[in-house]
């Protein structure tokens, strides 16, 4: 059964939140409630991550499967301590290097931890957020915060509070409006209980700058043929995610090529009396216009930065326009182009359209 309550929603300043409210928050999580926030990846779904009954109603309002794993967050180095054991040296370096940031490590987890949080794993996965909304909260609650994005399963990630209302209004007991999220897309997740260690999951923090820091890091993108039947260590590895109402069809391949064949489907799906929305950037969207599709430019391609800010609320607007299918390319595999492709690939379930 889905957890229902009553929902409230204030507007918290970004960078110098007010003690009230945070304390009105850090009351609610206290009582195992929910509490909806800004980080500077999306907005999480925070809730006391010491107590299992409140872990068990972040799975219910979001009707997440309990197999998907939740990233506990804290406020200061000194509380990895309380939520892991036998940490590795790389972590320690890694997590000097990037917290607070959007990097998340995975642990062995410290025995006195809800199993739920990685159910069918001795892990846990741990992240230090920089906004200053989401520190503040974890201090005002006095306990660490278990909180996944604050959206319904499978949906693309919450990254303002109105996104939130769309998907969990009724299913959270307070959202803390601090306005758009910086980065746009979630933290890059390494597990730390293999030697070497795995990237998991490409993030906000790129995989140049992580081996940077520990160089023997390995790491691949994801291949939807490959899915490894093992329960996830990590959030977002599932083949089917970040996914909006409508189809998405993800084309690979050289740029130009790519483009016209994006163009020619657009054409195609139109004379087939299809809704069609198109994911495109400054310099591309123009080839698009007298195509009839709801064209969205995401900013420029030299920029991915920005493409991955507005990734994800791109995708609503195309759902709340009621387009039945979103065509869009990747932008290469390196720096933030990995992860954009690795959320295009997962919301497309697995399916590109390869151009030769």
């Amino acid at each position: 059964m889905r957890y229902t309550t009553s929902t409230s929603m204030v507007s918290i300043d970004p960078k110098h939140p007010q003690p009230d409210l945070l304390q009105q928050a850090a009351d609610v999580i206290q009582r195992d409630g929910l509490v909806a926030f800004p980080t500077e990846t999306v907005y999480g779904l925070g809730a006391n991550a010491l107590r299992e009954v409140a872990i068990e109603r972040i799975f219910s309002a979001k009707e997440r499967p309990y197999h998907d794993p939740i990233i506990v967050h804290i406020a200061d180095m000194d509380n990895l301590h309380q939520l892991a054991i036998n940490i590795p040296e790389q972590a320690w370096r890694l997590a000097h290097a990037f917290w607070p940031g959007a990097l998340t490590l995975v642990l062995e987890r410290a025995p006195q931890l809800p199993s739920l949080l990685a159910q069918g794993m001795p892990t846990v996965a741990v992240r230090m957020p920089v906004h200053p909304v989401a520190r503040e909260l974890i201090r005002y609650a006095q306990v660490p915060i278990a909180a996944p994005s604050a959206n319904r399963f499978t949906r693309p990630s919450a990254t303002s509070a109105q996104h939130v209302v769309e998907d969990l209004f009724n299913h959270v007991d307070l959202i803390l409006d601090g306005g758009d999220a910086t980065i746009g897309i979630e933290s890059t997740v390494i597990d730390m209980t293999q030697n070497p260690p795995v990237i998991l999951r490409p993030g906000g923090i790129p995989v140049e700058r992580i081996h940077q820091v520990v160089s023997e890091v390995k790491w691949m993108l994801h291949n939807p043929k490959n899915d490894d039947p093992t329960p996830p260590k990590s959030p977002g590895m599932l083949s089917k995610h970040y996914s909006p109402r409508a189809e998405v069809l993800l084309f690979e391949g050289e740029a130009s090529r790519v483009i016209e064949a994006m163009r020619h489907k657009s054409l195609e799906l139109g004379q087939d009396h299809k809704s069609v929305g198109v994911l495109s950037t400054d310099e591309e969207a123009h080839f698009f216009l007298e195509t009839g599709a709801r064209v969205i430019s995401m900013g420029s391609v030299n920029n991915l930065e920005q493409v991955a800010h507005v990734l994800f609320r791109a995708m609503r607007v195309l759902d709340n326009q009621h387009v039945e299918k979103i065509l869009v390319r990747g932008y290469g595999k390196q720096g933030l182009g990995a992860a954009i492709w690795d959320r295009l690939v997962r919301s497309a379930d697995g399916k590109i359209i390869y151009v030769e």
